[in-house]
């Protein structure tokens, strides 16, 4: 059993209630990454429902998480024979932090037409990318980020326009990923808005939704997060990720607000001159 498996375990408490521990190693600063947090509800439901897979789980974060232990409650709203659906709400010291929402199925039954309208980002193999491991975050502990395009906003403190990152990710310890580990992969890299502005302030998730298509291979995990539309200091990023024989494995949408430092300018680099 990976680290990831082990911080995102939980164990019932009764019919429709679950407890788990929000582990060190997972944070953003003092808050705990959204996307880790998801796969800890996600862990209840899989426990909760007949199917294992989450194909779409959509989470609205109402206050940050922290360290410690956590309780989730789970709904079961509908079994059918290839999809289940159901909610959690995830609470810490009595306050609802997290609410989900989800459908649920086996992966490895599905079947049937395959269209991709795009493939894979251009990026060198895993291999390749010893020298560029982030290392800055403690989520860098548990996770291997490596940035083949967007590193330069925290290299050189620049701000490129470009609304994009794209790196690979695997677990530290090599573990083998699952449809889980997906719902927090799709929740890792930077926020695009730091291409526009450099690495400064603060990005915090309202929404989340991830769409799991297939269970990865082993290896590690090609990520792509981008945005196109900032108004009002509220962006949207949308993310695509690939596992190692090239196949898209997930997709993922959210909401995030852009907070940047007080007496910051607000003017973004403009992508057409941008240099």
């Amino acid at each position: 059993m990976g680290q990831f498996e082990r911080d995102t375990a939980v164990s019932r408490l009764a019919d429709h209630r679950w407890q788990a521990e929000l582990h060190r190693g997972w944070r953003i600063g003092s808050t705990m990454n959204g996307g880790y947090v998801l796969a800890v509800i996600a862990q209840a439901l899989r426990q909760a429902l007949p199917h294992r897979d989450p194909l779409s789980i959509n989470a609205f974060y109402l206050a940050p998480c922290r360290l410690g232990p956590c309780q989730i409650e789970t709904e079961n709203l509908r079994q059918g024979r290839g999809t289940s659906f159901g909610s959690a709400s995830l609470y810490q010291e009595g306050e609802l932090k997290v609410r989900a929402t989800a459908a649920y199925t086996d992966m490895d039954r599905l079947s049937g037409e395959t269209w991709v309208n795009a493939g894979p980002p251009a990026a060198p193999a895993f291999a390749e990318t010893n020298g560029l491991s982030a290392n800055t975050l403690e989520i860098h502990q548990r996770v291997d980020l490596r940035l083949v395009k967007g590193g330069e906003v925290f290299e050189e403190r620049s701000a490129p326009g470009t609304g994009e990152f794209v790196g690979w990710l695997q677990h530290r310890d090599g573990a083998a990923s699952d449809t889980i580990d997906l719902t927090m992969f799709a929740d890792i890299m930077p926020p695009p808005p730091f291409t526009l502005f450099g690495p400064y302030g603060w990005v915090p998730t309202v929404e989340l939704t991830v769409q799991c298509r297939r269970r990865p291979a082993a290896g590690p995990i090609l990520g792509r997060m981008r945005s196109r539309h900032l108004t009002n200091s509220i962006v949207e990023s949308d993310a695509d990720l690939w596992d190692s024989n090239g196949d898209l494995v997930a997709l993922a949408r959210q909401t995030m607000k852009v907070r940047l430092p007080e007496g910051w300018a607000t003017r973004p680099v403009d992508p057409e001159n941008a240099s």
